[in-house]
């Protein structure tokens, strides 16, 4: 069997987890054996940490599939898939580690199960390097349903850094097939929301400072706009520990939907992380994409799986984005090409990510 395994080099380019999750997640949606060596070779601390292993465990259980080297700190792992089976799934980080994350591993698999699962994943729900939960129920999701899929998604208890201790349960049945996403037109923003929220300990005083701030900040590029962006103190029972942030939506005439967010962290005045969020925000409004860059990697393993062409408008292609399709190209048959956008104001940095999909069909159904 070893003749035949899928090498991998988890160095290259972005050289993080996310090569073990777009790897990971194909091998096990086309059973392919793989090896991953050099795991996280350019972080400050190498090899697999609490929440890259809790996203191959999940893999592993999905598919009953063969795990060697899963153990914090390895730098190198072997995976055998099994056959993708639904029913109920627990991953759980024991730290702040993003649920967010473990969603992004799980999910294309679990759409190609034989029957309908249930994601029971542990962790943080707003954790740093990693897209908020409420950027994933806003704006993922609604996003990511346009593949011709639907899921479900109960935040049961937020968790922050350091603890963790979030839960969140994805449900979702499978599908036959992904059908191909069209996202070039980008219409004009009609409106501007968001939350702004405060967990545990902290008044809801700063959550008022972080929003007023992030209007104040939008106010100044987009006058006539209607901003909601709503200050929250999440209950004391659905949330465990204390954290702070923010995020901030905006809608467009076609549905689109672009984002800005941040975190709030022990000396970090409130002030500046509503204006973070609202920078990050104008930032991806300026570029004429229909995604922002939080969005763009995410949708590359779908863009993959669909059967059809599938075509999106984005600003500059970030290095998660170009690592996404690095291996989603080496390990499926899809192509992907990315052209300078030519309709575009040639001031702005537009791009078109165009990829042929390799049309994966779901053997169960």
């Amino acid at each position: 069997m070893d003749g035949d395994r899928v090498e991998i080099d988890g160095g290259i380019m972005e050289g993080g987890g996310q090569i073990l999750r777009v790897s990971t997640a194909l091998s096990c949606l086309l059973g392919l054996p793989l090896r991953v060596r050099r795991i996280r070779a350019g972080r400050s601390q190498p090899g697999l940490r609490p929440q890259h292993l809790s996203g191959l465990e999940i893999i592993r259980d999905l598919c009953e599939g063969k795990l060697e080297g899963g153990e914090i700190g390895s730098t190198e792992i072997s995976f055998t898939p099994g056959k993708i089976k639904g029913g109920t799934h627990i991953a759980d980080t024991k730290t702040a580690g993003s649920v967010c994350l473990l969603m992004q591993v799980a999910m294309p698999c679990v759409l190609f199960a034989a029957s309908p699962s249930e994601l029971r994943l542990k962790g943080g729900t707003n954790a740093e390097m990693a897209p908020q939960i409420d950027y994933t129920v806003m704006v993922f999701k609604p996003i990511v349903e346009k593949f011709n899929f639907t899921f479900n998604c109960d935040i049961k208890k937020r968790g922050y850094y350091p603890q963790g201790g979030g839960e969140v349960i994805v449900q979702m049945s499978p599908v036959k097939e992904l059908s191909p996403i069209n996202l070039t037109e980008r219409g004009t923003v009609t409106k501007i929301y968001g939350r702004a929220f405060v967990a545990g300990a902290l008044p809801i005083k700063l959550a008022k400072d972080m929003s007023a701030a992030a209007v104040r900040c939008i106010r100044k590029e987009i006058r006539d706009l209607y901003i909601n962006i709503q200050p929250v103190r999440e209950p004391d029972d659905q949330a465990f520990g204390t954290g702070s942030g923010i995020i901030v939506v905006a809608e467009t005439s076609t549905g689109c939907l672009l984002a800005g967010s941040s975190l709030g962290k022990r000396g970090k005045n409130s002030d500046k992380v509503g204006i973070e969020a609202a920078e990050i925000l104008l930032r991806n409004l300026k570029h004429g994409g229909t995604v922002d860059d939080s969005l763009q990697d995410q949708l590359i393993i779908f863009m993959a799986l669909a059967k059809g062409v599938s075509r999106v408008k984005s600003g500059p292609i970030t290095l998660h984005t170009q690592t996404a399709i690095h291996f989603a190209e080496q390990l499926t048959k899809a192509k992907f090409t990315v052209t300078k956008s030519e309709e575009d104001d040639p001031s702005k940095d537009t791009y078109v990510i165009e990829c042929q999909g390799m049309g994966m069909t779901n053997p169960n159904l």
